[in-house]
Parts: C-alpha cells; structure tokens; sequence
C-alpha cells in the first residue's frame, strides 16, 4: 500500500516535472524571441487593423525571430482583439512583449512630416498621403471643399496658403479635422504681430503675400534676387500695372516645363494669366517657402519694372527701370534663345 502510494506521489512528481519544463519551454520561447535588427523599423497599423498584415510586418520588416511566438504571446494579451491604428517604433533591443505593450496601449511614435517644393493641390495632397494615413483623395476633397476651406479662413483657390513648409510631428493616424486644424494653427503662429505689420506695409493681406511669393519663386532659381523681384512685383501693383509674370502663364496652360513663352500661351483665358488680368491671380501658383514669403515683406525697394532672364543662361536676370531698357534686354535674350533652336 505504501509503495503504491509512493508510485502515485512519483507518477504526479514526474507530470508536474514535465508540464514545469513545458511552460519553462513555453516562456523561453518568448524571451528568446527578438527582433533581427540593426536599428529602429516601424510598423503601421491602418483603418483595417488587420493582425495578419501585423504578423506580416513583424516578419518582413521587424524580422522578429519567432513569428509563433509572437503571435502566441499577442494572444495571449488580447492583442488581436484591442488592435489601435498608428505608426509603432521597434527598436532592435526591445522583446516581444514591449512591442506587443505598445501595440495594445496605442503608445506611438510620432512622424515628422515635411512639405517643400510643392505646386499644386494634387502635389500636396500626394506629399502627405505619403507619411500619413489619410488618402490623397481625402485631401483633395477636402482642398476642394468651398465650405470646409471657408472654415479655415481660405477658397479651394488659396488654402495651399495654409500650409507653411516646415518639420512638424503628427501622429500618422491623426484625423482629416485635426490635421487641418494642426495646420491652422501653425499657419496663425507663422504670422506673428511683425510679419503682419509688414504685410499691411506693403498693402497686402497674408494671403496676397503668400501668392505673391509663390510667383516670385517660381521665378527665380537664385533665392537672393527674390527680395529684388518681389520689389519689382510691387512696384507693378502699386502703379497698376499687369504684373507680365511668365510663371503664371505656365500654371495657367499647366505646363511647367515650357522653355520659351510663345504668342498664343499669352492669349490662353484664365484668372493665373497675368499678361490678361491685372492684380495677383486668384491663388498661389505653388506653396510658397517661408524665405519667398519673408522677401516679400522684406522686398528690396527700388524703381525697377521689368526683368528679363539673362542671355548667359545663368538663371539670373536683367532687370529695367525703363522699358527701352527692357527692349534691349530681351533681344538680346530673345536672340541667345533662336541660337540655341529653342522655340
């Protein structure tokens, strides 16, 4: 009797023994998992909150060494069934259990979005779909949108004005309204009591500047004449005459790339053809820098009228008080273009 009773006590030892080692197996798995990588990956998260684009992810981007694992341990913590969307970092020394932490809490890390050198809406619109999770669609519609831009203070033709190129953080899975009203914010801190001052100086609303901006840079390729070009706009506006600025022309035939104005892209009807419309067009014909914007309310004071790209070719410009001047100039440039056969 009692040496079965020992069997017994043996028999439930040995099973105890086992299933020790098999939950001692078990977490081992877990602490021996890791992430195979030499520096910091990222793994999003969209409206889909799709576990197995997760898993995908872990393995492809994050290349944690035991796939099973993790998907034990996410399990586990009810990961699957508490997904949040967002931009997650992993860091070659966090374990699996850290990262599914973050996942769960929606603990993310934030982007550093950044805009430049864009032109149009649909530019844009394609340049924050590409570090956000909004949509380029989502954008448009909302670029688009008369009474959402009217909420911000802007028409479908000058909301481009609000966004002011930057680094700024955001989280990737930040809303369409909070996005828009982030965006607001920074554009009304851009405009501090002193630039406004200046705007007013030169008689001219923020808008205007910035439209005025996005002219003289496109029209420029050296940043240190625009303060001179900018001059020279104003001093057009102020006299009321047509501001002649070939950069519009190209954004009214919305042909960037045209090397020669020609007769009948002068004549093409729109409101951003400068040569037909007195004023500034309705909107910017780019989005406009904060150093184009700056050489605006900082404009170089002088008496010049017209400009005229240099014959050398240099990207720099003639500029003329008088238009017998300006003549001079552009024959000269005129003629520098047919030796070239640019037509």
């Amino acid at each position: 009797m009692a040496k079965t009773k020992r069997n017994v006590l043996l028999i439930i030892l040995a099973v105890l023994i086992l299933a020790a080692g098999g939950v001692f197996v078990y977490i081992k798995g877990f602490l021996d998992a890791e992430f195979r990588i030499k520096e910091t990956v990222y793994i999003y998260v969209d409206k889909q909150k799709s576990f197995e684009a997760v898993l995908t992810q872990m393995d492809t981007t994050a290349h944690v060494s035991d796939l099973n694992a993790f998907k034990r341990l996410a399990s586990y913590m009810k990961y699957p069934d508490n997904m949040k969307t967002g931009r997650y970092a992993i860091t070659p020394d966090m374990s699996i259990q850290e990262v599914i932490g973050d996942l769960k809490g929606g603990h993310q890390a934030p982007v550093k979005l950044k805009f430049n050198n864009i032109r149009t809406k649909a530019d844009l619109a394609k340049r924050l779909a590409s570090q956000l999770m909004l949509t380029e669609e989502e954008f448009m519609d909302a670029f688009n949108n008369a009474e959402m831009c009217s909420k911000l203070g802007f028409t479908p033709e000058t909301i481009t004005c609000m966004f002011v190129p930057n680094t700024y953080e955001v989280y990737w899975d930040v809303t369409l309204d909070s996005f828009l009203k982030r965006m607001k914010d920074e554009y009304s801190k851009f405009w501090t009591s002193e630039r406004l001052e200046k705007a007013k100086a030169q008689g001219l609303t923020p808008i205007e500047v910035s439209i005025l901006a996005s002219i003289v840079e496109e029209e420029c390729y050296f940043s240190d004449e625009y303060p001179v070009v900018a001059g020279l706009y104003l001093n057009r506006l102020r006299i009321g005459q047509l501001l002649q600025a070939d950069p519009t022309v190209k954004f009214a035939v919305g042909d960037f790339s045209l090397k020669r104005i020609l007769f009948e892209h002068l004549q093409v009807e729109s409101p951003y053809n400068t040569y037909k419309h007195l004023g500034l067009p309705p909107g910017p014909i780019r989005v406009a820098s904060i150093k184009g914007i700056d050489a605006v309310l900082n404009a170089q004071k002088h008496d010049y009228l017209y400009m005229c790209a240099k014959e050398d070719f240099s990207g720099r410009h003639n500029f003329a008080v008088t238009h017998a001047e300006h003549v001079r100039n552009a024959n000269r440039y005129r003629t520098a273009l047919n030796q070239r056969k640019i037509y």
